[in-house]
């Protein structure tokens, strides 16, 4: 049987090869540097297409950008979609407190940029990417940006007098979450990313008080179709985390799509020259389609 820390690196180190791909345009959406939005035209489409809306995963740390993900981006243009790749606030790029990395996430701007990104996304696609049917709009990320998709589709259910809560539900196809840190509780208790969740959330003292707001379990039902598509050999974000999400997703009522593939580990799925990119190409295309 491999060695699944060198099965790991190998993965990470095919899915980081690839060189950045340039968007076609870039558009902001606030002041700060990292409120911007990267435009991907479908390539030889001429009719209005999906948009697919990419959000980035690497903990919700600094050093991780969007740049990891434009070949993935590219791919999804490659095969017809509309695709717009959000940039939002990280961590501070100081040392975690007892980590092992840099701090994760800004408690609140990630959700302040995450929100108000989609808020002017049908805006911004008209004047950037103007084959993008925003009617058809399905939002995906990887690992903490599958966290943040989630999140960003539940924000009509979110605690009364939230900031980011919206009266009724995005009007969006559907989700399609690459390995998420979907379930704070189980991602806490397996000690996912160097504790990156209980980071994000501002420390161990706010963390029950804020995860109201934040984690994707307890923002349930929402009402929007939602896929989780996750590698069975991840130990960056191991199943379990995805397996307690459906399980809540059940409990309320919803259900909510789940493809474990075998062999797969926590990268291939954003990493075009592996067979599981076309898996999730193919699950975010039953969506919006």
């Amino acid at each position: 049987m491999p060695d699944p820390a060198a099965r790991d690196a190998a993965e990470e180190a095919s899915a980081l090869s690839h060189p950045a791909v340039a968007p076609d345009s870039t558009a902001p959406y606030g002041t700060h540097p990292d409120q911007v939005v990267d435009f991907y035209a479908p390539r030889d489409r001429h009719d209005r297409v999906p948009l697919v809306v990419v959000l980035h995963g690497g903990a919700w740390r600094a050093p991780y950008d969007r740049r990891h993900v434009s070949p993935f981006a590219d791919y999804l243009a490659r095969h017809g979609f509309a695709v717009a790749s959000v940039e939002y606030r990280r961590g501070t790029g100081l040392p975690a407190p007892r980590g092992t990395g840099p701090v994760a996430g800004r408690w609140p701007e990630t959700f302040d940029d995450v929100a108000a990104a989609l808020d002017v996304l049908p805006a911004l696609a008209a004047a950037h990417l103007p084959q993008a049917d925003p009617r058809r709009t399905v939002v995906t990320g990887h690992s903490a940006g599958g966290h943040l998709a989630l999140w960003a589709a539940a924000r009509h259910v979110l605690p009364a007098g939230s900031p980011w809560r919206l009266p009724e539900p995005s009007e969006l196809r559907g989700v399609v979450a690459l390995a998420p840190i979907a379930h704070f509780e189980r991602a806490v208790e397996l000690g996912v990313c160097d504790g990156a969740v209980t980071q994000l959330l501002g420390g161990e003292g706010a963390f029950k008080e804020r995860s109201a707001s934040a984690d994707p379990a307890v923002l349930l039902p929402t009402g929007i179709a939602t896929t989780v598509v996750q590698g069975r050999e991840d130990t960056v974000v191991p199943p379990p985390v995805a397996e307690a999400y459906v399980e809540a997703a059940a409990r309320a009522g919803e259900m909510v799509g789940l493809t474990v593939l075998d062999g797969v580990g926590h990268f291939p799925l954003i990493d075009p020259a592996a067979d599981a990119c076309a898996v999730v190409a193919e699950e975010i295309a039953q969506l919006a389609w």
